[in-house]
Formats: C-alpha cells, structure tokens, sequence
C-alpha cells in the first residue's frame, strides 16, 4: 500500500519505517528542509535505538524517502497519516495548529478519495475537526474519511513497541474503513481493538493519564514510607505482585516527564474542565507529579547544607533512559537549582548532552561518569541509565571530594552505599533515609 507520513518526529518517523519494513511504499514529509536533507543523509534527529539500521535499510531498498512536498505526497498515497505535534498551550488545552496544517495541505492535493489517519495525541472531536477543515478547504469534490489510530510507543522502545504493540486502536466511521487500517496491521498479529472515533481519540488520553496517576501514586506512597519508616521498593514489590495492579510504572523517582504524560495529563484534565467535569483525582496526579522534584532538591540542600560555593556532579539529564529527550526532564529543575544557589555543576549523559548543552551552556560536561564526579562534593543521580547501575562505587568514592549521593531513581542498594562510606539518600526508603555520615566520611568533609 501507498503510504504518506506527515511529520517525523518520534511517531511520524516510527509509524514510517515500521510500515516500509512490512512492505508497503512510504514518503514522510516534512516541511523542514535542512531536516529532510539530514534524513535523506540518513543522521537521525532523534536517538531510538534501532531506529537509525532500519531507516538506512528500507531508503536502501526504495520503500522509504522523504520529502518536503506534501502535495506530491499526498496525491501519490492511499492513506495519509498525520504525525505532527501537538504541544499543549499555556491554559492547558492543546495546539492544534500543527494538525489544521497538515489538513489544509491534505484538502489542497486530494485528487481522489483517502483514508486519513489522526496518530498524533489529539483531544476528542479531532476527527470531526479535520474533516471540517478538509472539507472547507479542498479544491476537487472527491471523498474521504478520517480515522483516529492513537499510538502507545515509548521512547527508547519505540521500535519495539510499534512492531509489538499490546493492541492496535482503530476508530472509524464505519466497518469498511476500520478495515483498510486493519490490513496495513494484518502482518503484527496483535490484538485489534475497533471503536467509533472519539472512543479511539480517548482511550490515548485515558491510558496515558492512568499510568501518570500511577506514577504519583507510586510517589505518594513513597513519602509517606519516609515518614513511616518503610521501604517503598519493598512496598511496590508487593503491590506489583497483583496480576490486578501490575510492576509497570510503580517505581518511585522523581516523577514523570517527556513529550506524553505531562500535556496529555494537562490537555485531558483541559478537556474535562471544558465539559463540566472537575477530575478532581487528575488534578492531584499533576500537583504531586510537580511536588516531587522539590522535595528531592530539598533533600540535596539540607544534605549539602547549601548549594553555595559546591560543586555537584548530575549523572543522566534525559527524562528517561534510552533517549535523548529533554522534554520535562526532571534534571532541568536540579540543574536549575543548583545553579541558583551557587553550585557549580558537571553533568553526565550518554546520548543526551548535546540536546543540554541547548538549555545549560554555563556547565561542565564529562566524558564520563566518574569524570563528572571528580573533586564532587555530591552526585546526583537523575536519570535510570544502566551504566550507573552499575558503577564502580570504590572508584566514584575515590574520585569525589565529598561522600553524598542523592539518587533519583533508587538504583543503589543502602546498605551496600553505607558499607563504602557514602552518605546515601534516595526515594521513599525511609529506614534508610538521610542516615549519618560514617565517621571516617565525616572526617573526610571537615578536613577539606
């Protein structure tokens, strides 16, 4: 089949090769020309694992090129997928100048009829809203149908997760155009999940918004296990042992961030407002998703006593690992923090630095994590990748100047950080929170 992808971002750039790998002929356009010359150069604008082998693979074969001319695109296609974004507004609500444009583009070249398919996250009635301006602004009086297919991929697993999804959501006007979409899937052998449109448009923004309130669940939790005195890796271990509640997206951090939880949590919550409905429980989600970063640089302050004059090592600037997305990254706001107070910073990420270096030019960047740490009074540890899991704690405990380690993302065993001397505070582990500095440690910080 004759595909058209509109924007290749993370989705847009997925959804493309991921059909060209299936065998259809696919053209993603893109306006931005220095970006589709890079691709058609075959350098990647984003890290995915995978993703870079695939793309060279499929342009090499002639099922995948890119284009900036949407018109040509458009008229070669069967059906016309719209991946662009659709970042939130300062109310909340969502920009959906990106989607019109890409309408007005699809209405000026339709020559015959399409299938146009919403992927990008969209507040309910998208559908309707596209077909209106298609309607209003096309030049021939051919036929079409638009269809919402929401995606569900995670960055640093998109490939992965588009090739194996847990379901495939199509939601169209009717059961003959349910099944085009349905064929382009056929070849997965996933579960298909067919509904009328605005039901597609919000099973996106229902699921991402559970599993953001699960996150702050998870957190909320944790603050009070430092309270009470429990451990809440313990804790949400059993939780997680419930088939009915699940290990995925209980582990107690720094809260959630990137491209997806935070404006889709703010537009749905925008949506509900819209209609009459408070969701008041939203509405706690998003309050303690943005307490939690405070009260972990709170911690780093009453550790270090003051941010003034130190020198603190941030290890993992991406929200997450396996990207280099510093959309929402909860290192902004330490780094941010730190900065503020006085400290000076050198920061660690294996993809992610020069995505920072965008917002943070002012800090030192290390070729390593211990590099990084060296002559550190503190390290904090941010992102979950698994080269700091995995660290030489001898190493890094020579390498710095001080003994605190503030971590995130609870990677490290406390007893095992206590052993070697370090004066180790992490999330929700309250039998271990903030304990004493070894006294050689202590020794250690008053002789510098």
């Amino acid at each position: 089949m004759n595909i058209c992808v509109i924007g290749t971002g993370y989705v847009g750039l997925v959804t493309g090769v991921v059909f060209a790998d299936l065998g259809n002929e696919v053209v993603c356009v893109d306006k931005n020309e220095e970006k589709v010359a890079l691709l058609k150069a075959g350098v990647m604008p984003i890290y995915e694992p995978g993703l870079e082998e695939m793309v060279a693979r499929n342009a090499d074969e002639g099922r995948l090129t890119f284009t900036c001319d949407l018109d040509s695109a458009v008229k070669k296609s069967e059906v016309v997928f719209i991946c662009v974004g659709t970042p939130p507004k300062e109310d909340g609500s969502t920009d959906m100048s990106q989607v019109e444009g890409a309408a007005r583009g699809i209405a000026a070249a339709m020559d015959r009829y399409k299938v146009i398919v919403n992927k990008s996250t969209v507040p309910v009635g998208t559908g309707g809203f596209v077909r209106e301006v298609i309607e209003t602004n096309r030049r021939r009086n051919v036929d079409f149908d638009v269809v919402s297919n929401p995606e569900f991929l995670r960055e640093g697993s998109a490939i992965s997760d588009t090739l194996n999804p847990d379901r495939i959501v199509i939601g169209a006007p009717n059961q003959v155009v349910a099944m085009r979409i349905l064929e382009l899937y056929a070849p997965l052998e996933r579960p298909m999940i067919i509904t009328d449109v605005a039901s597609a448009e919000m099973i996106k923004y229902a699921s991402n918004a559970f599993l953001a309130t699960k996150i702050s669940f998870a957190n909320s939790i944790a603050n009070l296990c430092e309270q009470v005195g429990a451990d809440v890796v313990q804790v949400v271990k059993g939780m997680g042992s419930d088939n009915r509640i699940g290990q995925a997206f209980l582990n107690a951090g720094l809260g959630y961030g990137g491209s997806c939880f935070p404006k889709d949590v703010l537009s749905l919550l925008h949506t509900a407002t819209k209609s009459g409905y408070e969701f008041p429980l939203l509405r706690a989600t998003i309050a303690t998703n943005d307490e939690q970063p405070k009260r972990f640089i709170q911690k780093i302050e009453r550790g270090l006593g003051t941010f003034e004059g130190k020198r603190v090592a941030v290890l993992g600037l991406a929200f997450k690992a396996n990207t280099d997305d510093m959309r929402e990254a909860k290192s902004i706001d330490v780094i941010a923090a730190l900065l503020a107070g006085g400290a000076s910073v050198s920061a660690y990420d294996p993809i992610a630095m020069e995505n920072t270096k965008r917002i943070f030019p002012q800090i030192t960047y290390a070729k390593n994590a211990y590099e990084a740490a060296d002559g550190a009074d503190a390290v904090v540890v941010v992102t979950e990748w698994n080269e700091f899991k995995q660290i030489n704690l001898e190493r890094l405990k020579e390498t710095m100047a001080g003994v605190h380690v503030f971590d995130g993302r609870n990677l490290y065993d406390p007893a095992k950080m206590k052993r070697f001397g370090f004066h180790y505070v992490c999330v929700g582990r309250g039998a271990h929170q903030e304990s004493a500095i070894p006294a050689r440690a202590a020794d250690k910080v008053s002789a510098k």
